[in-house]
């Protein structure tokens, strides 16, 4: 269990921008892993590179031939092809969306993803049957629980909290002072470009500062801990 621990923490961050660079950089320096989940449509093989201005905050997104060693170390998984609301596509136009980006990913980084984040978060049981049958074994919404329990069903895997929720820190306590006899799960999202917009790149490097060191901790991506415990 979690090479012998009973206490993971990993990330998952979306959208495939720059500013996922920042965040790596503080999780590499710590000694922690993430997720990253790519719309691969709206990151160019060739061409001008794609940028957007959000709340002020000027972001720029990867090319394609930067992916592999933009996040060498940490895992690279699916938010669909384009992202639409899925729940509100038709089987046959879903299974596109979640294969073509999967095949892609493929051909970037040699491997076929295995889990995937939910584009708005939302999804249907139609949508849940069609990455079962794309083999994809977990698969994130974003409606947080505050809770490190282990979960039966990763296909609608809810996260522990974004990182931008009032109680991060709390939860990081508890977090450190459990001492638990069964597996439990700190699982945090978001996207780096909110970083980028709210100018507190000092919340993740405060929260990975107090998490880092401990040595009853697993520092693992998503793959890593959930395929883990429920492996």
């Amino acid at each position: 269990m979690f090479n012998g621990k009973m206490k993971a923490l990993t990330f998952s961050y979306d959208d495939g921008n720059m500013a996922d660079s920042k965040l790596i950089e503080i999780l590499d320096r710590y000694g922690m892993k993430g997720t990253f989940n790519i719309n691969t449509s709206r990151l160019p093989k060739e061409g001008d590179r794609p940028s957007f201005v959000r709340e002020g905050a000027y972001i720029e997104k990867y090319m394609w031939n930067e992916l592999r060693d933009a996040y060498s170390g940490h895992e690279i998984a699916s938010h669909s092809l384009t992202h639409p609301h899925l729940e509100k596509l038709d089987r046959a136009t879903c299974r596109a969306e979640m294969l073509t980006d999967m095949i892609n990913i493929e051909a970037i980084t040699g491997k076929m993803p295995v889990g995937m984040a939910y584009p708005f978060g939302s999804y249907s049981d139609e949508t849940v049957d069609v990455l079962k049958e794309l083999g994809l074994k977990y698969a994130r919404g974003t409606w947080s629980n505050h809770s490190f329990d282990i979960q039966s069903d990763l296909l609608r895997f809810r996260p522990t909290c974004h990182h931008n929720d009032p109680e991060l820190m709390n939860l990081a306590k508890q977090f450190v002072e459990l001492k638990p006899d069964t597996p439990k799960i700190f699982y945090v999202w978001g996207h780096t470009y909110e970083f980028e917009i709210q100018k507190n790149w000092d919340v993740i490097e405060r929260f990975c500062d107090y998490l880092a060191g401990h040595d009853d901790i697993f520092f693992g991506t998503n793959e890593e801990v959930l395929l883990d415990v429920n492996g």
